[in-house]
């Protein structure tokens, strides 16, 4: 047994230090002195940067600040449905609040946070923009109804031309650079389309976009598509062009479909682009706040210095009380928390103050493990248990204890998620940082306690630490 807890105790250890690495802020200022020699360096987390199967790969263990902490506006919207027929209406939400997401990403904002809600015959988005101040200007960049066009694409002469660019939503088929790019008005728009959906080439079986145009738009499109075969239909929302298909034959029946090399993912996107344009909705605005940066920040400082504070509270506790195994617990804990930041970058999780609060709940969880354990222990060595016996038997039958309390924790941290959207649960991204952490922390704190700490008292508990008491004239082992 001792052999496999070595081997174990190894292997943690080795992932602790890797978890460490990954743990370290951005830039980490180190100076002192050794014999006389003056050592400054800087250390940092590390950076993925490889190529793998010819494809780049980079990735940078960061963390990601929440709105509350890194500053911006909050903004909700209510989208008007009353012109959406009722079967349409989840698919028209989706719609815009793909428009939202695609107009803050070419304003250049990053980690833009677009939920959308439904209750009753309510629809509304909440828009989280971190690092905007400005609120003319982002109340105008997403307070637009999307616009989706038709245009005939003609290339310049070859003197003006410059290299030519894929579409980026089917890599394989090339299409003009969009500065070199000839465009000729046709007249169809989205308000002739009555909508795009996925679906499946009944003889290819792959994934195709299938359009369906109203009375008007069939017309146009089979006026279009005759008097222009062989030639490149961009179809462009907002502005941007979305695709570029080339028209093969004349299509008169007011329903095309859009095939090339999609994914199934490709398809379910494209059709939700084209549906912004093809059922608009109002949106306005019903609430809007302003979060200032040096909040969040003094925010953060204080969130840390209670975790601090109640870490090594709980720490003196267990040391107190526990002796050598509270050393033990103590230093399951250190791994624990390191872990646990760790995996926050590893996994990208947006760090957010109920998220901060949420991690020092589970700090605090983690220890009570440890504590049913020790308890257990106990009881068994009261009963006359040896030592070997008493362990084993105090974290198996501490288990089940350990187990119901942590999956009831873990369903309602599922809850405040809401990981499958259900309307009538919360939608709220500060809640969900606190689940995501929540549930993050009750796993790690599981591992920690029934893995990490059964390794360490394995290890480096002996049975002559303890003292013996004499209950009825026999020598039973006794915990203090």
């Amino acid at each position: 047994m001792k052999k496999t807890s070595l081997k174990r105790f190894l292997v943690i250890m080795a992932l602790f230090m890797m978890a460490s690495w990954i743990a370290l802020p951005e830039k980490l200022p180190v100076k002192f002195n050794v014999f006389g020699q003056s050592i400054d360096v800087t250390l940092s987390s590390p950076v993925i940067d490889l190529y793998i199967l010819g494809k780049p790969v980079h990735q940078q263990f960061e963390f990601k600040q929440g709105l509350d902490i890194q500053g911006g506006m909050q903004i909700v919207l209510e989208a008007d449905m009353s012109q959406i027929a009722e079967a349409d209406r989840a698919q028209a939400l989706e719609s815009v609040r793909e428009v939202i997401l695609r107009r803050v990403d070419l304003y250049g904002i990053s980690e833009p946070v677009v939920q959308a809600s439904s209750n009753n015959d309510q629809y509304r988005l909440m828009v989280e923009l971190a690092g905007v101040s400005d609120s003319t200007q982002a109340l105008s960049l997403i307070g637009q109804t999307a616009q989706l066009d038709f245009k005939l694409i003609q290339t310049l002469p070859p003197e003006n031309e410059v290299p030519s660019e894929a579409s980026a939503d089917n890599p394989e088929a090339e299409v003009p650079a969009q500065d070199t790019m000839q465009l000729i008005d046709t007249g169809l728009s989205g308000a002739q389309l009555k909508r795009a959906q996925p679906a499946l080439n009944p003889q290819t079986n792959e994934p195709e976009v299938s359009l369906q145009f109203d009375e008007e738009g069939a017309k146009l499109f089979g006026d279009l598509t005759t008097q222009h075969e062989g030639e490149m239909l961009g179809i462009f929302l907002d502005q941007v062009l979305l695709m570029a298909p080339s028209i093969k034959q004349p299509i008169l029946t007011g329903q095309a479909v859009i095939t090339g090399q999609f994914t199934l993912e490709e398809v379910k996107q494209l059709s939700i682009q084209l549906n912004a344009g093809a059922l608009p909705v109002p949106i306005r605005v019903l609430e809007q706040r302003t979060i200032g940066a040096s909040l969040g920040n003094e925010s953060v400082r204080l969130s840390i210095r209670a975790g601090l504070i109640g870490l090594g509270l709980v720490v003196i506790f267990m040391i107190l009380v526990y002796d050598l195994r509270g050393v033990l617990a103590s230093w399951a804990l250190l791994m624990y928390a390191v872990f646990t930041v760790a995996i926050y970058k590893i996994l990208g999780v947006t760090l957010t103050l109920p998220g901060i609060a949420g991690l020092i709940l589970s700090i605090g969880m983690a220890v009570d493990a440890n504590i049913l354990i020790f308890e257990r222990m106990k009881e068994e060595l009261r009963a006359g248990k040896s030592w070997g016996v008493a362990m084993e038997l105090g974290f198996g039958r501490a288990w089940d204890s350990i187990k119901d309390a942590n999956v009831t924790t873990i369903l309602t941290a599922l809850v405040l998620i809401n990981p499958l959207g259900f309307s009538f649960l919360n939608t709220s991204g500060l809640v969900r940082g606190f689940g995501i952490t929540l549930l993050i922390g009750v796993v790690l704190g599981l591992v920690t306690g029934v893995v990490i700490t059964r390794t360490l008292v394995r290890l480096f508990l002996r049975e002559k630490q303890f003292v013996v008491m004499k209950t009825g004239g026999s020598n039973t082992p006794h915990l203090n």
